[in-house]
């Protein structure tokens, strides 16, 4: 009798050490977890490499992980894992969802009532989950199509993310087709417009039925405006409401340099933290959320300085304004019980990382928490995962190793995290005492906040990668190209395609010269990869300024072919058809 008393106190001890320390049936991390810092007695393994560019992911209560991919296969769009063998790694990795003109890129990956719902650039798509099988059923249906194609306002921020409420509704963001609903988009010092038409349609978050096929836009209703960029939203079913994170206006320096240095054009306009409620405003294009005076002020379209504010009362402030250009991809709310305590229902964020941050370094590149309590933030945001781009200072989006995309959370608690250039996916475990976890665990992530260069907030003079001054075809790249094409040349490996060893930029020159003088509003493929970032057209820049950038462009950055002349220039500029 004795000896089963002590066997009952023993597996009782078991019980309660495995729910403090969280290792049950916990895999073990790779050696140097797979590359990544993160807080102590926290473990990471690679769970699947080279899959393809790994955009948002789901994980099944089984444990089965299925990946949206960036682009199109025979095989299928996406990539489904099982870890047969709980040693962390993917025994079987098979591709599935077979679509017709899937479009360059897909953002949603999500799983609501035995059903996984995903999406392309234009469609949103779901197939039903078979019980057991790791591969979904063959047939898809055509939950939600964007004819984006023929949008009289043009296309850009197209993603087609989505999140479900508990009442059978389906949430996908109508981003804006221009950067700040400019007359003439992403040109200097043009106007905005006001009322913008394109809130119409556009700049908001639209509800939908869940589980009605073939829906448009007409089928939906309005949820909430003001809203340029949301890749990073979900419902957080704890406070029966949405969040988003969402992306800041771009170019304040190149659009207005009188207005903005180019120090407050790479650290703002914030990323926005923001709780959403129906008929929420967040602002956009007429607002836009400085983080240091902690405002919401007036965009320079619209008659701002930099010290208008908004009417607080109407438009809606973030919870927290994170550095602009980090690229926020995913949000997500721990509810497991894997992780300390302190991690129990806050937020984690991956910021995908930046393209237009020069002459400091990009930045962003990293997944960060924010603690929460009563479904607000009850702290700083803080560094949980760093280490995806492989090194410090990033100084062209190309030349970062990995850039973290899309967020889920296993049965068991563990984060996992895809990366969407090496085609990488990380299970993040936590494997220590929940009890003891606490500031000497957080110290190390706590001082790469301030010290790291593509996370610290740069020093406006010690920390310029352009100290030495330029001049010429290099400047006027670096003012109006390199925010898009890189320093490299290289472009940012996603919307906007390289210069360098590109035959756009060695081939026809009138097809160049007329590129700069009329934009680009296409699809296009360069080096066998298919664009779609739009190109403003750049007819403000005098001849001479068009010839000495193209000049620059063909004989730099591995490119080796002959010069523009201004008379080039000229004689294209005569056969544009007059403005209207």
């Amino acid at each position: 009798m004795q000896s089963i008393f002590r066997l009952r106190c023993l597996l009782a001890l078991l019980v309660i050490f495995s729910s403090c320390t969280g290792r049950k049936g916990l895999p073990p991390g790779d050696p140097d977890n797979g590359g990544l810092y993160l807080p102590g007695n926290f473990e990471a393994v690679i769970v699947a490499d080279s899959i393809g560019s790994a955009r948002h992911l789901a994980v099944t209560d089984n444990g089965d992980i299925y990946v949206k991919l960036r682009g199109t296969f025979p095989e299928g769009g996406n990539v489904a894992l099982r870890d047969e063998n709980n040693d962390g790694k993917a025994d079987i990795i098979k591709k599935f969802g077979k679509y017709v003109d899937d479009e360059y890129y897909g953002t949603a990956m999500r799983i609501y009532n035995g059903y996984i719902y995903y999406s392309s650039a234009s469609t949103v798509y779901r197939t039903k989950i078979k019980p057991g099988e790791l591969i979904p059923e063959d047939s898809l249906e055509v939950m939600l199509t964007d004819d984006f194609r023929h949008d009289p306002h043009g296309y850009q921020h197209i993603a087609k993310p989505v999140t479900f409420d508990e009442n059978g509704h389906m949430y996908v963001p109508y981003g804006s087709p221009s950067d700040v609903c400019q007359e003439m988009d992403r040109i200097p010092e043009s106007p905005g417009q006001m009322p913008c038409p394109e809130l119409a349609e556009h700049g908001g978050i639209w509800q939908f039925d869940a589980n009605k096929p073939n829906q448009t836009i007409k089928d939906g209703k309005r949820y909430a405006t003001g809203v340029r960029s949301a890749v990073a939203i979900t419902w957080n079913h704890q406070q029966n409401s949405m969040y988003i994170v969402q992306h800041g206006r771009d170019d304040l320096h190149r659009t207005w340099p009188a207005k903005y240095t180019r120090w407050q054009s790479a650290l703002m306009p914030s990323e926005e933290f923001l709780k959403i409620k129906e008929g929420t405003d967040a602002g956009w294009p007429y607002y836009y959320y400085d983080q240091f005076q902690k405002k919401k002020l007036l965009n320079p379209e619209y008659g701002g300085d930099g010290k208008l504010e908004a009417d607080s009362s109407k438009y809606q402030l973030p919870m927290i304004g994170f550095p602009g250009h980090w690229a926020p991809n995913d949000l997500l709310f721990y509810t497991g019980d894997q992780f300390p305590e302190r991690y129990k229902d806050g937020a984690f964020i991956a910021f995908h990382g930046s393209t237009i941050r020069g002459p400091y370094s990009q930045s962003g590149y990293f997944v960060a928490f924010v603690p929460f309590r009563d479904g607000n933030p009850s702290g700083p945001w803080e560094v949980f995962a760093d280490g995806f781009s492989g090194m410090d200072t990033i100084v062209n989006t190309s030349d970062a190793k990995g850039r973290p995309m899309g967020l889920a959370m296993g049965p068991d608690g563990s984060l996992y995290v895809s990366d969407s250039k090496r085609g990488r996916i990380w299970r993040i475990m936590y494997k220590g005492d929940k009890l003891k976890f606490g500031a000497e665990q957080l110290a190390a992530m706590e001082q790469r906040k301030t010290t790291v260069a593509h996370i610290k907030t740069p020093d406006e003079l010690a920390d310029n990668l352009e100290k030495t001054g330029i001049a010429g075809g290099e400047k006027i790249y670096t003012t109006y190209c390199i925010a898009c094409h890189q320093k490299d040349g290289k472009g940012d490996n996603s919307r906007f395609p390289p210069l360098s060893g590109s035959d756009w930029v060695n081939g026809d020159t009138k097809r160049l010269i007329n590129v700069m003088l009329n934009g680009l509003n296409e699809t296009i493929k360069v080096n066998g990869q298919t664009y779609t970032g739009v190109m403003p057209k750049h007819r403000f820049l005098s001849d001479e300024d068009i010839a000495q950038v193209l000049t620059y462009i063909r004989q730099n950055m591995d490119n080796t072919s002959g010069p523009v002349s201004a008379e080039e220039v000229s004689t294209e500029r005569k056969n544009l058809p007059p403005t209207k």
